[in-house]
């Protein structure tokens, strides 16, 4: 299925009782219908708690990262599970991309549906049904490369079982893990050729390179970082330097999660000439949206900042619906609705209801969520009465999108010019 096309059909969509916050008076029309009539989040009869995300800030993220990777000579398969929205996939394609990442392969899945043809899938696979699956994928599309993890020779013999038949071999890389008490990935160098060697012994399965995840470091500092990504190159160089390559027209080296970006790039600048061209990939997924907490503090751009900034993309806004005491107020959103996983939402700024009036959010501080209700702490003096809305910025985009599956694309005016479509 064609990329363009199948994205295009999302707007063919009915908007219905589905999706949260939306016009109920917008009942039966198309998603695409509703984009075209322009809608104001704020005057257009949008229910809250309703989640935004800018339009400006989502250009201004793509923008940047594209000019970081060419910057820096590497390749971008931002990750896809931050998301999981088609949309959002092509404009990052559209943004030199050279595909997309996964972690598990129901995303790999929603991927192909929507014309996906370069994926690398950041996990090991050993289920047999999953992997005949993406055999059947190589057989039936020429086009279509997936590279995938291996980080244990029991695994590599699970996926050489269920893929024997498969008309091509599935292109894997070795995962270095990121040191003891880290998640996956062989622990030592030893341990990693072992691996390379049990791939060599199969047919459906072909060696392209090596890879891993930094943000795993234990007690994650940049010398620590750069030591193992230093690692991590070395053991490509130990490959090449034993011919383990030798099937593969180029070598993957991977790594690069939202945190250590800036490490990635200065170790891969290091990566010396190989027997093939190198592909430096990088995995980032988080900056399409950025946050306004967690990512906030850890981006490398505060380490780099003559490298530019991300823009925090998402809002969420709430109205207030009890305001008990004059130092309490409740909103309509909570778990349900916002993430809080890493850390609360903030209060940024409040509409007020009776003029519509925009104004920081002085004075409030969320303190808790309930499944519905956010718990604010509002200070003496804080301007704050039933029926505001209240605007929120959220920590973890990752945790954000997958609680929303149609979230309007708002301009700084609030004219709503698109509905960003999620699968998770």
């Amino acid at each position: 299925m064609a990329a363009d096309n199948a994205v295009a059909r999302l707007a063919d969509e009915p908007v219905d009782h589905r999706f949260k916050g939306l016009p109920p008076g917008a009942e039966g029309r198309t998603v695409g219908e509703l984009a075209a009539a322009r809608l104001n989040l704020f005057t257009g009869g949008f229910t809250t708690p309703v989640l935004a995300l800018s339009a400006e800030s989502v250009e201004h993220n793509l923008a940047l990262l594209e000019t970081y990777a060419e910057r820096h000579g590497l390749a971008f398969a931002p990750h896809g599970k931050t998301s999981m929205s088609p949309q959002l996939f092509a404009r990052q394609l559209e943004y030199g991309a050279w595909g997309i990442t996964a972690a598990v392969p129901h995303q790999v899945r929603v991927y192909r549906a929507y014309g996906i043809q370069r994926i690398f899938l950041a996990n090991e696979v050993v289920d047999a049904a999953a992997l005949r699956w993406i055999g059947q994928e190589l057989d039936a599309d020429p086009g279509f490369r997936l590279v995938c993890y291996v980080d244990s020779v029991r695994g590599v013999e699970l996926m050489d079982q269920a893929l024997r038949g498969t008309s091509r071999p599935l292109d894997v890389v070795v995962e270095l893990g990121a040191g003891e008490g880290a998640r996956t990935g062989a622990r030592t160098e030893a341990d990693c050729a072992a691996v390379a060697d049990a791939v060599a012994a199969t047919r459906t399965l072909r060696l392209v390179g090596v890879a891993g995840y930094e943000g795993e470091v234990p007690r994650a500092d940049a010398e620590r970082v750069h030591a193992w990504l230093r690692r991590l190159v070395a053991l490509a160089v130990d490959f090449d330097k034993a011919g383990r390559f030798a099937d593969s027209g180029e070598i993957v080296v991977s790594a690069g999660g939202s945190a250590w970006f800036d490490a990635v790039a200065d170790v891969f600048a290091e990566i010396p000439e190989l027997s093939v061209p190198v592909l430096k990939l990088l995995r980032s997924g988080a900056y399409v949206s950025h946050d306004d907490g967690h990512y906030r503090h850890l981006t490398p751009f505060n380490r780099v900042p003559d490298e530019g900034a991300l823009q925090p993309a998402f809002r969420l806004w709430a109205q207030v619906v009890s305001r008990p005491t004059a130092e309490q107020a409740f909103v309509n959103a909570g778990k349900r609705d916002a993430a809080y996983d890493l850390d609360l939402p903030r209060a940024q700024v409040v509409r007020d209801a009776r003029t519509g009036e925009i104004r920081p959010a002085d004075g409030l501080t969320v303190t808790a969520l309930s499944d519905q209700h956010g718990w604010l702490r509002t200070e003496p003096g804080a301007r704050l009465e039933v029926g505001d809305w209240v605007g929120l910025g959220l920590s973890h985009p990752c945790t954000s999108f997958d609680k929303w599956q149609l979230i309007p694309l708002v301009e700084a005016d609030g004219t709503v010019t698109d509905y960003i479509r999620t699968f998770f």
